[in-house]
């Protein structure tokens, strides 16, 4: 009742801003919004979040669905894996496929509910990162993807596997015309499988596995092996191609923008004599430039840059070495920045 009374009393003008509701992105996509500042208090059991500070409203769906509600414009913006975007593309295009061939497929005919189909990647959220990979038995005889060929393959990415396969059985076969590559029939068996893909060979389901591998210590448990990547994946920001709120969108999206960018970075803030300015900017050249300002002391400049996280140590000693002094680093908690 309560997720009725959200649904039909306070949802009129907010934004839909789609949010994985379990697994692996869930944490990290929360982070991000409090960094962003979007305040929400979710409810027990419930899918759907006001957010108290911005006219949004949280909807907790599969990381799976947000490609779809986000693609036909049922929500503004959605954070998933590129994976989950990829399937979904794949998916549509299968549907167009087997519409053309029985016929049924029209060109002109407008979507259902008015608005543009399909989503644009706002941006690379930078975590989440994994790899699809076509994984096989580590002691089997299968070495490569082609020698799966008219085998049995179980995944939960359906549509994704279905075409990397067809692609095979076309190389394999020697078809590089797309006409007739048009209705060809898959000789390899896909088996849609929702959990524990890495169980399907040991239990006989599957010759081999299309799954997502992030450290590759559940596939070795399960004794399996990587023989090739299928693609590369992460979280990214979508949105709809005719969001309720275009400017709205804009904020959110330079809002975590600035979060991702304050997650890279760091300030480096030195002193350093005129003469050695050049060499030390040189180590520190700022995301556009660096800031430099004199002191109150003849020959002496402060300077001030932004520097990756990663390569601050190494900078540091470089900076002693032309020079600098009192070498000071400073977090960032968010930023504007391009």
């Amino acid at each position: 009742m309560a997720q009725e009374l959200i649904r039909l009393e306070s949802l009129e003008g907010r934004l839909l801003f789609a949010v994985p509701k379990k697994g692996r992105l869930l944490q990290a996509s929360l982070n991000l919004l409090e960094g962003a500042d979007i305040q929400f208090k979710r409810e027990n059991r419930l899918d759907i979040a006001l957010v108290k500070n911005l006219p949004i409203a949280l909807v907790f769906l599969p990381a799976a669905d947000i490609p779809t509600f986000v693609g036909e414009g049922r929500v503004d913006l959605g954070i998933t894996g590129h994976d989950q975007v990829q399937e979904h593309d794949a998916g549509v295009r299968a549907l167009a496929r087997a519409r053309r061939m029985s016929n049924e497929w029209d060109t002109n005919a407008a979507p259902a509910n008015g608005k543009p189909q399909g989503c644009e990647i706002v941006m690379d959220l930078g975590f989440g990162v994994c790899r699809l990979q076509v994984q096989v038995p580590a002691k089997g005889e299968y070495q490569q993807s082609r020698d799966l060929i008219g085998k049995n393959i179980g995944t939960s990415f359906v549509h994704l596997a279905r075409e990397y396969f067809a692609r095979l059985e076309l190389e394999q076969d020697g078809v590089t015309d797309p006409a007739l590559a048009e209705g060809r029939k898959l000789r390899t068996k896909i088996i849609e499988l929702s959990g524990s893909v890495e169980a399907a060979c040991a239990l006989g389901v599957a010759d081999g596995i299309v799954d997502l591998v992030e450290s590759g210590e559940t596939m070795k448990a399960a004794g399996l092996k990587a023989i090739d990547t299928v693609t590369e994946t992460s979280a990214i920001l979508i949105k709809s191609k005719a969001p309720s709120n275009p400017a709205l969108v804009d904020l959110i999206a330079a809002r975590i923008g600035g979060v991702i960018t304050a997650q890279k970075y760091v300030l480096c803030q030195y002193n350093v004599p005129r003469e050695r300015l050049p060499e030390a900017t040189k180590i520190t050249p700022g995301k556009r430039a660096a800031t430099v300002m004199s002191l109150d002391e003849e020959g002496w400049v402060a300077v001030s840059a932004m520097v990756e996280k990663k390569q601050v140590a190494t900078v540091m000693d470089e900076l002693v070495t032309v020079g600098a002094t009192d070498v000071l680093v400073l977090d960032i908690h968010n930023t504007r920045s391009t």
